[in-house]
């Protein structure tokens, strides 16, 4: 008899001892995965947080380059000139390489430029072409670091590498969340203070939220 009730309580332990190690297995695998990018979106959300008190200068860098007459043909004024659409292959080329920028994109065609906008983290750019005359001139802005590093936070102009990343890593603290939460429920008999620190951790935000934020 003795046996027979021993051996439920053996497989509970068994369960509970498998599923516990699951759990810190995952919690520690989500942590590692996420823990540089914790650590960034931290500093950058107190970045924001005090955008106003950190001052920036903005630096420019200007270039200008001439088309040469067989590329400066391919964006002479046609009959369609507002449309949106990539630069021709070789104008592109010859852009990128004499202007050292991206080309990509698709550009803005009026009856007298071609603008292709090259925004990018922490900065600006832009690539302007004069349609009659070939004049080609360009800007790139740069605010510094805490401003790239404040545009990554927001995924502001990163482009969809930097989108794929974010999803991944939100993955990972969702992960690193839930079973954090699962290993908390698990040892909170021997810890009482579990459940009003993650109460608290809802309701200290919920009440600033309510009384001071209008």
């Amino acid at each position: 008899m003795h046996g027979t009730t021993a051996a439920p309580a053996k497989v509970k332990r068994s369960r509970k001892s498998f599923w516990l190690k699951q759990l810190h297995m995952w919690h520690w695998m989500s942590s590692a995965v996420s823990l540089i990018g914790l650590l960034l979106f931290a500093i950058t959300g107190f970045t924001l947080n005090h955008a106003a008190d950190i001052e920036a200068t903005p630096r420019s860098i200007e270039r200008a380059v001439q088309l040469p007459s067989p590329l400066l043909a391919q964006v002479r004024p046609d009959e369609a000139p507002d449309s949106k659409r990539p630069l021709p292959a070789d104008v592109a080329k010859f852009v990128g390489e004499k202007l050292q920028m991206p080309t990509t994109g698709n550009a803005e065609w009026t009856i007298d430029t071609v603008y292709l906008a090259q925004p990018r983290p922490g900065g600006d750019g832009w690539i302007s072409i004069d349609r009659a005359t070939g004049e080609v001139t360009s800007e790139i802005s740069s605010r510094g670091w805490i401003a790239y590093l404040n545009d990554l936070h927001k995924g502001r102009n990163a482009g969809g590498v930097w989108k794929w990343f974010i999803d991944i890593f939100v993955l990972a603290c969702v992960i690193f969340s839930l079973t954090g939460l699962v290993l908390l429920q698990m040892h909170a008999r021997h810890r009482k203070s579990t459940w009003p620190l993650v109460a608290a951790g809802l309701i200290i935000p919920a009440l600033l939220a309510i009384f001071f934020i209008h």
